[in-house]
């Protein structure tokens, strides 16, 4: 009787002792990386959401390991973080403590489902000796003028007292407590991600990532071609202010500006802007706000006119009203845009708001060409119902009338740039990375603040005591790198972990070790109290894995070229414009430095999967609240980690989300039971001379081997499962063809296929036997499905020979009733043939 208590655990310890998994450093083999994203390691543990990626993997894994490649599959912890933070608030235990007691939980769960993950190269990122090399990352950033410390609005919660990034604010509330977020301004550690922008973008063309995930990078990103273009204030000021516009063939119908409320020329204007009290609450409140907040498109579109300003268009001269409001973002363009309510939605629901005039300069296509349709903005009450957004023939534009929009975006360019008031310009959406958290469960960052050094290069001396500044220390006066020498500044043991009332780091509090002395100037000096945000360390993991062990470097070169960049590499779809994106900025950046070898290319993923969240039964989403949350240790404890992990690769297609069913855990349990039944019929002596047996056994090969690499496990189970009912018939089952299915099963069913082969006499490890090849021959088909079609529809379908001319094909499609009930009297004026495929009669 199949029981896998009795031999999963033996299993797990032979691959274990025999190293059977462990990565080869110096093989001559083709290498093959294969990488997870690693867990944080919560005290909740593994729920079955988890086991489906990581048993998706370990089978790619185990098949390319058969294929006799040189598998990397590592495991490591992405441990620094706010929950592991706020349970130590809450309960007084270490996080240090907290750590390794989840650490060790997640790991021995990792055991029990019969992972092949090469343990010897296990990276945990609150290990000083591997964050000594995040912190070391930190420091070249900074040297090379890519970090930079600005006091700015930040999104605030005021239940963590933290900043956190945009992307770490999900609908208003906090992506770790979910209470809702407001903002506030500090002075935080940014770095200039923006830098690279185009290069992300421009990556995204030389990998294997689905369409949809290169499709939400490039939007986060936000790249924007235009043109900058002069507006100049009508006032006793000699001021003005460049827009940013992608659709310069607009302009002509710009009846208004829009300032953002941070802008600084708001300062300079000042003097001449009557109505400032009002202005300043409305800034006042704005600051309260948070992006998203803003920019929604539901909301409301308020703002407040500058009273005593206008501009000047500089298209047609005339003068317009000048607002500011909050749905205009500083960062994003100039911080200023044009108001075109013909020709903008958000700028037309602005101006019937404000009663402000509606010019329309673009006329659609009609259908029959590019010829401009009539009054198609125009209702009966002779105003405009709504915009009209897209590309058409210019009115209303002076010289430019009747061209097209995209010939006249770059003629009305090429005249304002003649005239000295318009560039062309590329802008983003992208913001720099806030790089700061004033919390204690994270890297400290290895800067130290010296005020003798900030006075001296204020006053911008000939002579600067002490070595010659790098960038970073030109850009942030008085801060100055901690010596690579003394890497890792190590996190200090402290009894409290809250967060101060002020918004402060609790490293704020340790006075013996926030005081040092500065490096450069021997002076009295003070550490950075701020630590790193909880994706620091998991930027450049990858590359670590490769080298784990190594206390001299990041990672050897020699190891890196051996190794990178990641062939396979699976994580949640949550993570794309996060991590993933934060990880190939930093990999970029190491490229350059020439940390990661040229000849390994600039991206760090050649293939990049994602998979689909497994819901509860009624798919519903899992959740303690429901009291849904399937535990993998109860169904391995039921019904043994094979199951397990055969269930999670047939319940559906990898990559969609998908309800959770006991009724099918039972079903591939049964499936195990039956393959485990079957070694009781096998001889050694019998063999098979059934031609139909032999194609399927070759197709079941081509079949489960394509399957895997394009994460099809579900229909390669079940081509498993028809292989075994075909067997199941057979009264002798011939040892050659149950060893060549085991071999085929063993991905999925790790332990119960080494049993089954173990007591077959085999004496080495089947995860040592080559994966089958099919035979080209046993795979083709003798028989197809002919389509027959009359004036290209399907009229009738008929399975014939494989091989069938032209000249027999004709003869059988015009034997067929329904064929001949649809010519009836009419002639064929052509027969269209295309072999293996379809027969079409034009009459």
């Amino acid at each position: 009787m199949y029981n896998p208590k009795k031999i999963e655990k033996k299993w797990q310890r032979y691959w274990e002792e025999q190293d059977l998994h462990q990565a080869k450093d110096f093989s001559r083999k083709p290498k093959k990386y294969i990488l997870i994203e690693f867990p944080y390691p919560s005290g909740k543990g593994l729920h079955v959401g988890h086991c489906r990626p990581y048993v998706a993997l370990d089978i790619v894994a185990r098949k390319a390991r058969m294929e006799k490649f040189n598998v990397l599959f590592p495991m490591g912890w992405d441990a620094f973080g706010l929950p592991t933070e706020n349970y130590a608030i809450k309960t007084g235990i270490h996080p240090i403590t907290v750590t390794k007691k989840n650490t060790a939980f997640f790991k021995r769960q990792q055991k029990s489902l019969g992972l092949s993950f090469d343990w010897n190269r296990e990276i945990n990122t609150t290990d000083p000796n591997y964050y000594k090399w995040t912190q070391w990352i930190f420091l070249q950033f900074f040297k090379k003028g890519l970090a930079y410390k600005k006091k700015i609005p930040i999104n605030w919660c005021p239940s963590c007292k933290i900043g956190l990034a945009n992307e770490e604010v999900i609908d208003g509330c906090c992506e770790r407590c979910d209470a809702k977020v407001t903002k506030k301004e500090k002075e935080q550690w940014i770095l200039k991600i923006t830098k690279y922008a185009e290069r992300l973008i421009n990556g995204l063309d030389k990998v294997d990532y689905p369409e949809r995930v290169k499709i939400l990078e490039k939007d986060w990103i936000g790249r924007g071609e235009g043109y900058e273009v002069v507006f100049k204030f009508k006032s006793q000021t000699s001021e003005s202010i460049n827009i940013f516009t992608s659709r310069l063939d607009t302009i002509f119908g710009a009846t208004y500006l829009v300032i953002a409320p941070e802008h600084p020329v708001l300062e300079k204007l000042r003097p001449q802007i009557k109505n400032f009290k009002s202005v300043e609450k409305y800034i006042e409140k704005t600051k309260g706000k948070l992006e998203r907040e803003r920019i929604a498109k539901t909301k409301e579109k308020v703002g407040i006119r500058l009273e005593g300003i206008s501009a000047i268009n500089p298209a047609t001269g005339k003068e317009i009203p000048v607002f500011i409001a909050d749905y205009v973002l500083m960062h994003y363009g100039t911080g200023a845009i044009m108001g075109v309510p013909a020709h903008d939605q958000r700028d037309f629901d602005f101006a019937r708001a404000y009663n402000l005039p509606v010019i329309e300069v673009i006329k659609p296509y009609s259908q029959k060409g590019k010829l401009p349709k009539k009054a198609y903005l125009i209702v009966s009450n002779g105003r405009f119902k709504k915009a009209y957004e897209g590309e058409g023939i210019l009115i209303n534009s002076g010289r430019f009338n009747g061209m097209e929009s995209g010939k006249a975006c770059q003629r009305i360019g090429d005249f304002l740039v003649q005239k000295e008031i318009a560039k062309e310009a590329v802008h983003y959406k992208l913001r720099d990375w806030i790089f700061s958290r004033q919390r204690y469960w994270g890297e400290p960052i290895p800067l130290i603040f010296c005020e003798n050094c900030a006075a001296e290069m204020r006053k911008r001396v000939s002579k600067i005591k002490g070595r010659k500044p790098n960038k970073g220390e030109s850009l942030n006066p008085g801060w100055i790198t901690v010596p690579e020498k003394d890497l890792p500044v190590k996190l200090p043991r402290v009894k409290k972990y809250k967060p101060t009332e002020t918004g402060e780091s609790p490293l704020a509090e340790i006075k013996h070790w926030v005081n040092t002395k500065c490096p450069k100037c021997g002076g009295s000096a003070k550490r950075e109290t701020d630590t790193m945000p909880n994706w620091a360390g998991s930027n450049w993991y990858y590359l670590r894995y490769c080298d784990s062990k190594n206390d001299k470097k990041l990672a050897s070169s020699k190891l890196l070229r051996k190794w990178m960049p990641v062939d396979w590499y699976n994580g949640g779809m949550e993570h794309t414009t996060l991590h993933l994106l934060y990880s190939r900025f930093v990999y970029k950046f190491l490229w350059d430095i020439g940390i990661v070898p040229k000849s390994v290319g600039p991206e760090p993923y050649k293939k990049r999967t994602s998979h689909g969240m497994i819901l509860g039964e009624g798919c519903v989403k899992m959740s303690k609240s429901k009291g849904n949350i399937i535990n993998p240790d109860d169904v391995i404890k039921e019904y043994g980690a094979d199951t397990l992990r055969v269930y999670e690769m047939f319940m559906g297609p990898f990559e969609e989300a998908i309800a959770w069913n006991s009724k099918g855990v039972k079903g591939a349990r049964r499936f195990l039971d039956k393959v485990w039944k079957l070694k009781d019929n096998v001889n050694q002596k019998s063999r098979i001379k059934n031609q139909g047996f032999k194609k399927l056994v070759h197709k079941t090969i081509k079949k489960v081997s394509d399957d895997i690499e394009h994460l099809k496990f579900n229909t390669a189970i079940s081509c498993l499962m028809i292989l075994v009912n075909e067997i199941e018939k057979q009264e002798n089952i011939p040892l050659k063809y149950y060893s060549l299915f085991l071999t085929l099963l063993s991905p999925f069913a790790p332990h119960l296929s080494e049993e089954i082969w173990s007591e077959l006499g085999h004496k080495k490890s089947i995860f040592l036997h080559k994966w089958p090849k099919y035979d080209p021959e046993l795979i083709e088909e003798e028989t197809f499905t002919l389509v027959i079609q009359i004036n290209g529809k399907v009229r009738d379908k008929i399975e014939t020979n494989i091989n069938i001319s032209e000249k027999k094909a004709k003869k059988l499609a015009l034997s067929q009733q329904k064929i001949k009930n649809w010519i009836g009297r009419n002639k064929i004026k052509k027969t269209i043939f295309v072999p293996k495929k379809l027969i079409n009669f034009v009459i």
